[in-house]
């Protein structure tokens, strides 16, 4: 058998995707000395993106950058050869909130101003192209705190300047342009591309506050109150723009972050594909005897589109078998077959509690490593 190829997504409130393949690889190395165990975690455009471009060899920038409720913190993005890759759930994620549950209060509050602050920097640096990664995030502003980071001035009905570092949606009368970042504009613009895998307008049922504000902790009035400042900014930054963005697909993505820079003339790409280009995988694949992907779970949504799914998919094509790797799979075998996957490992095979299997996570893919090797490699 070839090279084995390690390509671990994160595995949610357990470990990064570095993380989480390195501790399959661990175990995988520690039955077998050959064949060769590579490493190359992935991700889909949501948490982890940095992470996988530092690890494959992207060059990390730490700053200053404003979380999702205006706290300090230090956020990253990476670059290589004038690219820098931004990912919004580092400054403006659901991670990011100083308390560990969201509430409604949060959901209302929640920017995007340091995700916006943190693709400023990567302008200012003089990178030709910013991808930024959108998923897992806090916030359902509209994108109004990343304009305010990139140099926007909001105003209210009264023509006076509302803050960024907290979400000014319910309040903005009007918005001023003419501050915003130079590279956005001009000779010298630079290109700005969202990497995202969800499809969703700004407005409506299927929109940002509607799907996917409940997941942020907001509750129906919350939801509601949303969805109408979101069709005032709408109006607004269409009139300001002369872009009607609020349908595109994708404009609903990271609670409408997505139709803030679609207004801006950001193009979009699915998340996994733009990913997994950059990171080098579809290089490694040739030499590959055989991948190993996954996450924290595998379920429907994954096949929408997740990072395995686009690992395996890849690897289809070169001619590689995959094995799916998870915490958990409520998938059947029919449909892991039809994903492209030969066979699934979890980690309920070893500790049926899920609470142990969070808790845990790192030593038993150790485990589910020497178990694996047992299984596919003696």
């Amino acid at each position: 058998m070839g090279e084995l190829l390690v390509a671990l997504d994160s595995f949610k409130g357990s470990l990064g995707a570095t993380q989480a393949t390195a501790a399959l690889a661990r175990g995988l190395r520690r039955h077998h000395s050959k064949p060769v165990v590579r490493e190359h975690p992935v991700a889909d455009g949501g948490e982890g993106t940095v992470s996988a471009a530092v690890a494959a060899g992207f060059t990390p920038v730490s700053l200053s950058a404003a979380g999702p409720l205006g706290e300090p913190l230090t956020a990253r993005y990476a670059h290589r050869d004038g690219v820098a890759v931004v990912e919004l759930a580092e400054t403006s994620g659901l991670a990011a909130l100083p308390d560990a549950a969201p509430t409604p209060a949060t959901a209302a509050a929640a920017s995007t101003h340091g995700t916006g602050q943190v693709i400023a920097a990567a302008l200012d640096a003089g990178h030709h192209t910013v991808v930024v990664g959108l998923g897992g995030s806090a916030t359902t502003d509209g994108g109004t705190g990343l304009l305010t980071g990139l140099g926007a001035r909001l105003l209210d009905a009264d023509g006076r300047e509302l803050p960024g570092r907290t979400s000014a949606l319910h309040a903005i009368g009007s918005i001023e342009l003419s501050g915003l970042h130079p590279r956005l504009a001009g000779p010298d613009r630079a290109e700005v591309i969202v990497a995202c895998d969800v499809d969703n307008p700004l407005l409506g049922p299927d929109g940002a506050a509607a799907v996917y504000g409940p997941q942020k902790g907001a509750d129906g009035a919350t939801v509601a109150a949303l969805e109408e400042a979101m069709s005032r900014w709408a109006l607004i930054l269409e009139q300001a723009t002369g872009v009607a963005a609020a349908a595109m697909p994708s404009a609903g993505a990271a609670g409408g972050a997505g139709f803030a820079l679609l207004a801006l003339g950001a193009r979009t790409v699915p998340g996994i594909d733009l990913v997994l280009r950059l990171t080098g995988l579809h290089a490694r694949l040739p030499g590959a005897g055989l991948v190993l992907t996954g996450e924290g779970s595998l379920d429907r949504q994954s096949l929408r589109g997740k990072a395995p799914m686009g690992v395996a998919s890849a690897a289809r094509t070169a001619g590689v078998p995959t094995v799916a790797v998870a915490g958990r799979s409520v998938l059947t075998t029919t449909e892991l077959t039809a994903a492209g996957f030969t066979g699934a490992f979890t980690l309920t095979e070893l500790e049926p509690d899920l609470e142990r299997c969070v808790a845990d996570a790192e030593p038993l893919l150790e485990r589910l490593g020497e178990h694996i090797a047992r299984h596919l490699l003696d």
